[in-house]
Order: C-alpha cells, then structure tokens, then sequence
C-alpha cells in the first residue's frame, strides 16, 4: 500500500474516492490490515467474518462491468513485475512472464494497454520499459508481460509470476468442451515455482458453470478459504459509473443486468446437454466415414455470407436399429467465397448420392439458387434451431445416435445454454462470443434419422431377416 499512496508512484492516478473499495481489496489480497471500516467493506464483498493474516495466491473478482477490474488487474500486474526480484527462483535463460489471457487478443490487449500506460506515466518506472511489441512488453528486469487467448497450447509450461484471466465466464474455445477449465488447469504449475506468484480470475458473471462459477461456489463466504472471491456490483466499486444507464439496462432485462452490473451469476441459464454424455457417444479416431452403395443418407446445411460464421454441412444415415450415424462434416471458416463453398458442398453431397439438402432461412432465396446451381435441391427446415436442438437431447440422453470425433462439434454441442425467456418459453443457442455452426447442422441432419423405428420400418426388417 505504500506504493500505492506514493505520490511518485501509483498515488497520482489512484487518488480519486472511486477506488476506495479496491484499495481495501488489494489490502485483503496482500495480506495487510484492516481497519473497523475496511473490514466491513472486505465482509460485504466475501461473506467472510475475519480478516485474512496472509497473502493469497489465488483470487476471483466476480464483479460488474464498468467496475475497474481490468485496472485492477493491470495495477497489480505492474506491481508484481516491477517491485520483486524472481532471479532466485529461474532457472538459466528463463524468462518469468505475466500472462493476460483472455477469450481473444483484442480484449487481452486491454488489459496490455493499462499496463504500459502505468508503466509510461510513472517517471520511476518509464525506464524499466525495454521492447514493446503489438502483443507484450519487455522490462529490462527481464520479466515480460504478454496477452494470450484461451487455448491451452500457449501458457503450458512457462514460469509466471502472474495469471490475469480476463472476463473469464466468457471465453469459449473451440476444439476443447471446458476451455477455461484447461487453460487454468495448463498454468497452475507454471505458477507453483514462483513464490508469491498470482493466479487472478476477473470477469463479470455468466451462467452457473465454469471456472468462476465453480471458485466463487466452492469459496465465497469462507473463512478457511485459501482463494478469495470478491463479489461486487458496478456502482459499489465504481461510484461514478452512469447509475441512470443502469438503472435502464434493469428495467429493460432485470436477469441480464443483474448478471452484468449487479455481479449475480444467472438463474436463467443453464447447460443443455451433459458432457460426459456426448463425450459416451464420440466413436473413437472415427472422424469420417466413406460412402456406402447399400445405405440412404441425409444432410443438412448452415450457410453463412463467408464474413462473420461458418458454413457447414452434416451428412448422417440411420442405421438398423433405428440409430442416427454421423457420416461427414464440413465447415469452412471465414472469410470464404460463399458460391465456392456451395459447389465443393454440392460435390461432397453427390458423392454420398444425396440430391436434396436441408437448411435453415439464412440468406432469403440464396441458398436454394446456388444449390439449385449444382442439381442440388434446398429445402427450407420447418423448425428452427431452439426446436432443433430440443429434438436432439433426447436422442442424445438415450443414446441413438453415434458422433465423428471432431473436436469443434464437441465443444459446441456442449456449451449449448437453455435460456428460460420472460414468458417461460425456452431458447438454446451458443454462449456470448462462441459459436453453434458445426452443431446446428449436426443437430439438424440427426433429428432427421435418428429416432425409434416406425412399425412400417420394423415389418421390413423383420421380412429382410426371413428373406
């Protein structure tokens, strides 16, 4: 705290009242005392009775957004990387790292910025400043600060002195079903070789799963807790943010306003489908399967202008006992050429003998033009995707259909939320930020074939036995 009311150091810009409860936070995270007013504020936002005597190495800040977390995050980085000395703790030609990760760079890069401009306007530490570059900063202490996006490859086996998970209820990566869940599981060890390191998850709450759901469940309002969790709203850490602004995004959506500025996690979501039940019905390094002249087969796409989505197809057939059979997928990420992607569809539905694709009413009359282009006819699907999906789980939860192992459709099927409207009418779709394409046409082209078998279809089979 002293460098904190050092009028060359952090004082200047971190004087105004409006950061008074954070200050009483970076006494509780560091471990230093409290006094009668300060302890009141630390119970408010921990539902903890007694003050911490140490400091902590893990914290979650569950706060609302316009709060000061990200300047929070970026002060204490600051702190970390210019106030200690690591040398004893690296090896030779280690490089001790902060680490901002976030969904993507552009909102790690917040965080980044923060950083260098502390480091710019303080004239005791503008010289530690060695290289920068678009994506970190080089001190001449021989710490580099440096953004990452959610993926596990990245910060795995690196010595950090710091965590900083930006907004983490919200990231979503693609090709693992619990991206934060990994990533924070990639750089713990990362930070066990550094003493005094710190792992910092900071994020305006989401829905009631993940990594910052499961810290504030398990250590909110705990005394023996060794993670502190700080759950604030906007306005309590942030007295001059725009209460009437607020107070509108409340009257508008109470549940989602709540969750953005009121620091409550959502009681109107929820997850769809249970990983561990996708995960039973992947077949193992079954990634595509051929064409076959004896089987029917169907598809379903999910056309996409080729700027901001994927465009997908899914070709699956139904199997003897009734069961959906996932065949193939593709998916061509953006930016594409649209017309492109239809003709190289349109050529993978010919090889399976498919002459007629299902889609959704993206694009008006387009799809069915350009498919129609290729002898492809395009029929429009008559349920949308909520419907879709809801027709999906039960197939899923009793295991009627077998899925390719792909790794995309896994972490969408699972991060699939079922929203409760205001007039109790449910919708299921992607998280903030993430993305459906894959599943949706997966979804669409199982619903199709997978299901308990007609009595037509069991008469025929029984007489395909006899014969």
């Amino acid at each position: 705290m002293r460098a904190l009311g050092d009028p060359e150091l952090f004082q200047p810009l971190f004087k105004a009242p409006s950061w008074d409860r954070w200050k009483v936070f970076l006494s509780a995270l560091f471990g230093l005392p409290l006094d009668k007013k300060a302890l009141e504020v630390f119970r408010h936002h921990t539902e903890r009775t007694t003050a911490p005597t140490s400091p902590f190495r893990e914290a979650a800040l569950v706060c609302g957004r316009r709060s000061g977390k990200s300047r929070m995050l970026a002060l204490i980085a600051v702190y970390l990387a210019c106030f200690r000395d690591y040398s004893e703790y690296l090896a030779p030609g280690e490089t001790p790292i902060v680490a901002i990760i976030a969904a993507d760079r552009k909102q790690a890069r917040v965080i980044l910025r923060y950083i260098v401009g502390l480091l710019r306007n303080i004239k005791l530490l503008a010289p530690l400043i060695d290289m920068e570059y678009a994506d970190s900063v080089r001190l001449t202490n021989g710490v580099t600060i440096e953004v990452h996006t959610g993926s596990i490859a990245s910060p795995r086996g690196r010595p950090f002195i710091a965590v900083l998970a930006d907004e983490i209820a919200f990231w979503s990566a693609e090709g693992t079903a619990n991206p934060d869940t990994e990533v924070i599981s990639a750089v713990r060890p990362g930070l066990l070789s550094i003493p005094g390191s710190m792992l910092l998850l900071a994020s305006s709450p989401y829905s009631k799963r993940g990594v910052l759901w499961e810290t504030y469940r398990h250590y909110f309002g705990r005394d023996d807790a060794r993670t502190l969790v700080w759950r604030a709203a906007t306005l309590e850490m942030n007295p001059s943010a725009d209460a009437d602004q607020i107070a509108e995004e409340y009257e508008a959506d109470e549940e989602a306003a709540s969750a953005e500025y009121g620091g409550q996690f959502r009681s109107d979501l929820a997850s769809f489908i249970d990983a561990e039940v996708v995960r039973s019905l992947v077949i193992p390094s079954r990634f595509e399967l051929p064409a076959l002249a004896v089987v029917e087969y169907r598809a379903f796409v999910d056309p996409s202008g080729g700027a901001g989505d994927s465009m997908t197809l899914a070709i699956a057939h139904r199997d003897s006992e009734g069961n959906g059979i996932l065949d193939a997928i593709r998916e061509r990420r953006p930016p594409f050429s649209p017309e492109s992607v239809v003709k190289e569809f349109a050529d993978t539905l010919r090889s399976y003998r498919i002459s007629r694709v299902t889609g959704d009413y993206y694009g008006g009359e387009w799809p069915g033009e350009r498919f129609a282009a290729h002898q492809i006819s395009y029929d429009r699907a008559d349920k949308n995707v909520s419907q879709i999906y809801g027709e999906l789980l039960p197939l899923l939860n009793s295991a009627q259909v077998e899925l390719l192992d792909n790794n995309r459709l896994t972490s969408q099927l699972v991060s699939l939320e079922r929203r409760t409207g205001r007039v109790g009418r449910d919708t299921i779709s992607h998280p903030p930020g993430g993305h459906d394409d894959v599943a949706n046409s997966v979804a669409g082209v199982l619903v199709q074939v997978a299901g308990r078998l007609s009595a037509g279809e069991r008469l025929n089979r029984f007489l395909g036995e006899l014969t």
